[in-house]
């Protein structure tokens, strides 16, 4: 829950994402088929192997619908599951379950989907003293619960947005005139604004990182090089500097990466490729 103290309000958010289903008119099939005492109980059921993360949000928006449902969770946050597990039960009212039940089940779908992915991830590299990291490639509107989800598949989170950390990369190095520029510019930034903030600095090759290193930076991103570029990086730098190894990173190739000594390996695949896993929801109306 902690990601949700940088300013955002849940109950709003959901609020928000409701009126794309919702609307002033409301959920006009549920209103029209549905007696509006009629109570019910509805299984949310895994119809895939995968990962759960979001409960606590697919919880938000049945009772943001309507807050006297009961949604009790069988599956925990973290908890694998097969085909078939009862990931949880919501109880109560039938009109507020079927209003609420597509939204939630988005929700909990993507939040699962990226977990499943990160575990996967995460999994590959275990025992190598390398950590998985996220991106900002996230979907908007949505970061702060696709971050959380990351770290419920055992990954780490990168920056949450642009003030959080020096970044340096490509596009800022070629318009301040080359990587020492940019990190003198970013010193004298954060002493005039009394900062006090990380810096790590994108590099391509070896002849840049020794430039990074000179300029004695706390984190140093090896971008889209090879297993052999990244060994030799890591001879060179020689503990002297975090290393994050980005770009093109997959499942196949994650384990080499690890491997060569790195700290950090970032992934924005985790939120920006992450298949939704396949989640439903059936309601059986209880006698009256």
């Amino acid at each position: 829950m902690q990601y949700l103290s940088r300013e955002i309000k849940l109950a709003a958010f959901i609020e928000t994402i409701l009126q794309e289903d919702i609307s002033d008119r409301g959920d006009v099939t549920t209103l029209a088929t549905i007696p509006e005492n009629l109570q019910a109980t509805a299984k949310i059921i895994a119809k895939q192997d995968g990962f759960i993360a979001g409960n606590w949000v697919a919880e938000t928006v049945f009772k943001n619908v309507e807050p006297a449902l009961e949604y009790t969770i069988l599956k925990e946050d973290s908890s694998g599951v097969r085909i078939g597990d009862i990931i949880a039960e919501v109880n109560g009212s039938a009109r507020g379950i079927l209003t609420a039940e597509r939204t939630a089940l988005n929700l909990l779908g993507r939040l699962s989907g990226v977990a499943t992915l990160t575990k996967k991830f995460t999994d590959k590299i275990e025992g190598t003293g390398a950590k998985v990291l996220d991106t900002r490639k996230t979907t908007p509107g949505l970061r702060l619960f696709e971050k959380y989800a990351v770290k419920v598949g055992g990954g780490e989170n990168h920056r949450f947005g642009l003030s959080d950390m020096i970044l340096i990369k490509e596009n800022h190095i070629a318009a301040a005139g080359g990587i020492r520029t940019a990190v003198e510019k970013c010193r004298e930034y954060m002493t005039d604004h009394k900062l006090a903030l990380a810096i790590e600095v994108e590099t391509t090759n070896l002849d840049e990182v020794r430039i990074a290193l000179e300029m004695q930076i706390e984190r140093i991103m090896l971008d889209n090089m090879s297993t052999e570029e990244v060994a030799n990086a890591v001879k060179l730098v020689q503990g002297k500097a975090e290393l994050e190894v980005s770009g093109g990173i997959t499942l196949e190739n994650i384990y080499d990466y690890a491997q060569a000594g790195v700290d950090y390996i970032s992934v924005g695949a985790l939120t920006h490729s992450a298949p939704i896993l396949d989640i439903s929801l059936l309601l059986e109306p209880l006698p009256a």
